[in-house]
């Protein structure tokens, strides 16, 4: 007996999260050409929309990757004039089936981040490309519009082909000119996941996506400290992964997370990294692992060294500077004990002239619990509406729904 439909459609959307980059890669390799590829891996899982009530196969990965190789051959055949238009993504011939090579992933990554591209182009082609994310969810995860976001993956894609952008790991020579812009994706392919637009807090094939990639940055580099720092940070993150959401499924602040239920050996190996990073240099990244290291190390959250956690985010606005960074000090800032919130409020309310947080949706959250904490309750409310209008995952919104309802349960009746 067949399986249902909607059975059907959950195994094939666990397999499109899951192995997405797989069978795009796959059909990258025999296409050579992005469009051409995109378009034959998601045939490949409609047609597994089509086969799979007799069954899911014992391996789904290998099915798909077979299926799109032979989607992809078939279009090449039936359109030679096309073959002669396409980009030399592939600079060795079409390997054979079994020929995947452990580093796979990452040509798909610095493909789409070579420095032909503008970085903004390079991080949503990514995303798009690597993590299977809709247009929309793209435009989400970098504070845009989505036909901004669809613009820069279209004009990526084209400069890809007309500049015959070769679909290989870098030389030894070539890799420190991408390197930071791959942390930089890889890293927001994690952001992604452990906030993800929808229903879901997290969307662990993303994370999971973005911690892999990592270790293969590490395998790839390892006298790079920066890689060591970003493995260690997510690394770090994950550990708390239990943590953030309650036994009746709504999320909890660091603030109030048990944590025991933290993963020691994960935050172990993070510090560990993250130590070794910082002995070579105080890159971004060491940085940012630094902050992570603060936090996961504290006894409790009333003992962490709010004071150490500025100044590393005062660190990283010398080298680094981004409205993002402005908030998260300013937030920081508010914890350290005895510190003006009245002045962290200007703060907060200067940040909100930055074009790129206008839509962001933990500004008016951060201020909202700076106005609270003045006995401003009314303002902070205002300020929980507007984090609310602007939040797109629905933990989080329930989070700051709780939020304001407990502040007007706690103001006077008239």
């Amino acid at each position: 007996m067949g399986s249902s439909a909607r059975e059907v459609a959950s195994w094939v959307e666990g397999a499109h999260r899951e192995y997405w980059a797989t069978v795009l890669t796959a059909a990258v390799r025999v296409t050579r050409d992005l469009d051409l590829a995109e378009d034959c891996a998601q045939d490949a899982f409609v047609r597994a929309l089509r086969a799979w009530p007799d069954g899911v196969p014992e391996n789904p990965a290998g099915w798909l990757v077979t299926v799109v190789r032979r989607l992809a051959l078939d279009r090449l055949r039936r359109e030679t004039t096309l073959r002669r238009k396409l980009p030399l993504l592939i600079e060795d011939p079409v390997a054979a089936e079994d020929d995947e090579r452990p580093t796979d992933p990452l040509r798909l990554v610095f493909t789409c981040c070579h420095p032909a591209l503008a970085r903004d182009s390079q991080v949503a082609l990514t995303l798009r490309l690597i993590c299977g994310l809709t247009t929309r969810e793209v435009a989400a995860g970098l504070l845009i519009s989505e036909a901004t976001a669809a613009a820069r993956i279209t004009r990526a894609k084209k400069k890809i082909a007309a500049a015959g952008i070769p679909y290989r790991i870098p030389t030894d020579e070539e890799l420190p000119a991408r390197l930071d812009a791959v942390l930089t994706v890889v890293h927001l392919v994690y952001t992604a996941g452990h906030v993800a637009a929808g229903p879901e807090l997290t969307r662990t094939d993303l994370t999971g996506r973005a911690i892999g990639l990592a270790r293969l940055l590490v395998r790839l580099m390892p006298a790079e400290p920066e890689p060591q720092a970003l493995l260690g940070l997510l690394l770090m993150t994950q550990a708390r992964g239990n943590a953030r959401v309650s036994q009746d499924g709504e999320l909890v602040l660091l603030a109030d997370q048990d944590r025991s239920r933290w993963d020691a050996r994960m935050i172990a190996e993070g510090v560990s990294r993250a130590t070794a990073a910082l002995q070579q240099g105080h890159g971004r990244f060491a940085l940012q692992a630094a902050i992570a290291g603060l936090h996961v190390t504290a006894p409790s959250w009333e003992r962490t060294d709010w004071t150490q956690v500025v100044r590393m985010y005062d660190a990283m606005l010398v080298g680094w500077p981004s409205p993002i960074v402005e908030l998260n000090r300013a937030a920081a800032h508010s914890l350290v004990p005895g510190a003006d919130l009245t002045a962290v409020l200007r703060e907060l309310d200067a940040l909100g002239n930055q074009s790129a947080l206008k839509s962001y949706a933990y500004l008016p959250a951060a201020r909202a619990d700076v106005l609270a904490r003045l006995g401003r309750p009314d303002e902070a409310v205002r300020a929980y509406d507007e984090a609310i209008a602007l939040t797109v995952n629905e933990a989080e919104r329930r989070f700051l729904h709780r939020r304001r309802a407990s502040l007007l349960s706690a103001a006077p009746s008239a």
